[in-house]
């Protein structure tokens, strides 16, 4: 099969697969993240990201490509979360802005896309890193070129985006030492070959295997499609599916045998009757997520393939009509427009203690959000709308959402700027160098600063046995992270975090804080405030109940 001219259904069609791909195997690129830390999200993130952009390009199929590429673009652009979400958003950014004017593309100008999808994502990163999802995007986009050079062929050129693309993943262990300490590809590098090859599936009209699947994956897909669902349903009338319909499958082998299961045609059947549609399967179930007009039409449907079980049906108008009922009920009075704030703060927190704690200290909105589930652009730019100030700042609080942040700050219709706290402590110390009487030049410099006072600490547990930094850490023990690098273990959590204090403390420390996570007691804090006063006695202790999941500690050292 060749095709020399690539348009906006087909491309359309790529992104589908490309998407639907990634999905399958989001829970094997998390798996990749290098930490052993209960926080490894690349494939969660870049899978939230893709199905952002496969769902506007899902509403806006149509012949012209450059059209989709905007689509997709769009729905890229908000939905991105993590650095590989954002950097995913930014290749096919600049892929989309390349063929924005065309109805169609050739093998070259597909080629020369890609290309450019890698200058655009290189351009967005303030210091790229080689063994990343940009190598691999770089050394694909390369290949492309020179195979357009030789062949007018989109399938020829795909395939050798392909091979190249699973050759430099490979390659990535040899340019980030990290990655061969512990043994593993980049996982972004991994997200995006999964995206290239549903890209060539649907070019050479194969079908792919079906990936392994976990529920989780599937709750946090439907959590994601509620949010934007309430985003674009402002108003009840607005809301065109009105049922949410949520159901499993037990494929039944009798009826298969008159109609085999392909959950790529099961998707493109149901895709008929609604949106927001996510389908999981294996070989026993189908786990179904639709906003649906018609959901007896749906259920009917998914019937012919097996039994149904774990109904549920729920009325979205008549939800959306009584939270609006409810949100005038607590009206008091007439609304008024708001006075616009100065200045408003916009920060991330990964507990409601910590939550609790940046509003006493002048954060107008907390976004809840951290460690594994970072926020999207569109949750960011969502809470800069609702803060209402003239000059808004953000703290990210974590090195995985800076560029979520980076990218809202640019697309907002506000005067943002972001702060690059990476920790909570650092969000902290930040925060409160902020100088309301200067502008917000003056304040990025002071706050930037005041964020590298501040040393952090964080008490973890591995999620699976590793070797790294010369440590050989087992599943479930106890991590001491030292900006960034895990430094100490043990089996027990107040040892652990004991040996990261004293990596941490020293005679220039003044003030230790120390936030409490869902994980630790009071006995456990009382040892650790023992230990403290009884090795360093001139330093003053904070105490936080922060109720941060998976981290049991945090400590700031000012």
């Amino acid at each position: 099969m060749s095709i020399k001219s690539l348009d906006g259904k087909r491309f359309a069609e790529m992104v589908l697969q490309g998407a639907n791909h990634l999905s399958s195997n989001a829970k094997y690129v998390d798996a990749l993240n290098v930490f052993p830390v209960p926080d490894g999200d690349t494939g969660t993130n870049m899978n939230l990201s893709m199905t952002s952009g496969a769902k506007e390009v899902r509403n806006n199929v149509q012949d012209h490509i450059g059209k989709v590429g905007i689509a997709l673009s769009k729905g890229l652009l908000m939905g991105a979360r993590g650095n590989s979400g954002v950097i995913l958003s930014q290749l096919f950014r600049g892929f989309s802005k390349a063929i924005e004017t065309k109805a169609s593309i050739n093998a070259f100008e597909f080629a020369a896309s890609l290309d450019a999808g890698v200058i655009t994502a290189y351009k967005a990163v303030m210091k790229p890193v080689e063994g990343t999802i940009l190598t691999v995007a770089k050394d694909s986009a390369k290949q492309a070129i020179e195979a357009a050079k030789k062949s007018d062929d989109i399938v020829t050129i795909m395939e050798a985006v392909v091979a190249e693309a699973k050759a430099s993943l490979k390659r990535t262990p040899d340019l980030l030492p990290v990655l061969k300490e512990v043994g593993v590809v980049d996982s972004g590098g991994q997200g995006l070959v999964f995206v290239y090859e549903g890209f060539l599936a649907v070019l050479k009209g194969e079908k792919l295997p079906e990936g392994p699947t976990l529920a989780s994956s599937m709750d946090d897909l439907v959590n994601a499609e509620h949010h934007k669902s309430v985003q674009s349903h402002m108003n009840t009338e607005d809301i065109e599916f009105g049922y949410c319909t949520e159901f499993m499958v037990k494929l039944d082998e009798e009826k298969l045998h008159s109609k085999p299961f392909s959950e790529q045609t099961f998707r493109q059947d149901l895709s008929q009757h609604g949106d927001s549609l996510l389908v999981i399967s294996d070989d026993q179930l189908v786990k179904v997520h639709i906003h649906a007009e018609y959901p007896g039409n749906v259920l009917t449907y998914a019937q012919t393939y097996g039994s149904l079980v774990n109904l549920k049906i729920e009325n979205m108008r008549e939800q959306h009509t009584n939270l609006l009922s409810d949100s005038n009920e607590k009206a008091s009075a007439p609304a008024k427009p708001k006075e616009k704030l100065e200045y408003g703060i916009v920060t991330v927190s990964m507990g409601s203690g910590i939550a609790e704690l940046f509003k006493s200290i002048g954060a107008h909105a907390v976004i809840e959000g951290g460690q594994t589930m970072n926020p999207s652009t569109e949750d960011i730019v969502k809470a800069i709308k609702e803060v209402n100030a003239k000059k808004v700042i953000i703290l990210p609080n974590n090195k995985n959402i800076i560029m979520a942040a980076e990218q809202a700050a640019e697309v907002t219709e506000e005067d943002a700027i972001v702060i690059p706290s990476k920790t909570v402590p650092q969000g902290m110390s930040a925060l409160l160098a902020f100088n309301p009487g200067a502008d917000l030049e003056g304040n990025k410099a002071g706050m930037t600063e005041a964020l590298q006072n501040v040393k952090t600490g964080q008490i973890t547990y591995a999620v699976r046995d590793t070797s790294i930094d010369s440590l050989e850490i087992e599943k479930d023990d106890f991590m001491g992270i030292a900006e960034g690098k895990i430094v100490v273990k043990d089996k027990d959590k107040v040892v652990s975090a004991t040996k990261l204090l004293d990596q941490l403390l020293d005679e220039d420390s003044e003030i230790l804080t120390i936030l409490k996570g869902e994980d630790a007691t009071d006995t456990d804090v009382d040892a650790i405030v023992e230990f403290v006063e009884a090795n360093y006695g001139d330093v003053e202790i904070e105490i936080h109940d922060g109720k941060q999941p998976l981290y049991a500690f945090i400590f700031s050292v000012e």
